[in-house]
């Protein structure tokens, strides 16, 4: 197996269950914009890893400016923050990363400037060794090109990197790079619906992710 120098993450329904932090903050922004729109909250969730553009249109709402609405939400996303929790052993897993002198990376559709407030809300920000959200002139997973940017960043071969999220658009952004790709089960997508993208390794929890780089390691 190979040796893994980097390990990239995904934010939310990886590293942070933030779905209902996101839900309530996206209700209000549409009723700051004068609009009582009712989303169904399940076939919310089951969109969440998308641009806010392709949900709603999965969704059949209509969103004549979109990054007046992007606007809009972050400003009011932290009203909305205490219902935003890590999920168990993250500090534990990016702990392990930092001693194991294993690059660590995050790689989210939200917005630059929300990502870095997010990760530092939650004093992560120093885990990390690059942190990439959505950048004006670089495409968005499942788009091989984020993860590229990443790697040249750090100075990795993405063939010796492991991409970790919770969604088809992780998955596929790993293996579009050549990258090792590590499907959790407890974030935004049915364990089926991860399985049925056949990533490297599957895990129920965060730490089991410290067995599988001592296994990659050893060999």
């Amino acid at each position: 197996m190979k040796k893994i120098d980097a390990v990239i993450f995904d934010l939310d329904g990886t590293l942070i269950s933030s779905h209902a932090n996101i839900y309530y903050a996206v209700i209000k922004t549409f009723k700051k914009l004068g609009r009582n729109v009712v989303i169904p909250e399940q076939k919310f969730y089951a969109l969440l890893g998308h641009h806010f553009k392709d949900m709603f249109e999965s969704l059949n709402i209509e969103v004549n400016d979109i990054e007046e609405f992007i606007y809009i939400f972050k400003n009011l996303y932290f009203d909305f923050i205490n219902y935003s929790k890590p999920y168990e052993g993250v500090e534990e897993v990016l702990n392990f990363l930092k001693s194991s002198g294993i690059k660590t990376a995050l790689l989210t559709t939200k917005g630059q400037d929300q990502a870095e407030k997010i990760l530092e809300h939650f004093r992560y920000t120093d885990y990390f060794d690059m942190i990439l959200g959505r950048r004006p002139g670089i495409a968005i997973k499942p788009s091989p090109e984020p993860y590229n940017f990443i790697c040249n960043e750090l100075s990795v071969n993405p063939e010796n990197t492991l991409m970790v999220g919770d969604s088809e658009l992780d998955i596929q952004c790993g293996k579009n790079v050549g990258a090792l790709t590590c499907g959790v089960t407890f974030g935004y997508r049915t364990p089926e619906q991860i399985k049925a993208e056949e990533p490297d390794f599957i895990i129920d929890k965060l730490p089991e992710l410290k067995e599988i780089l001592q296994q990659l390691q050893r060999n």
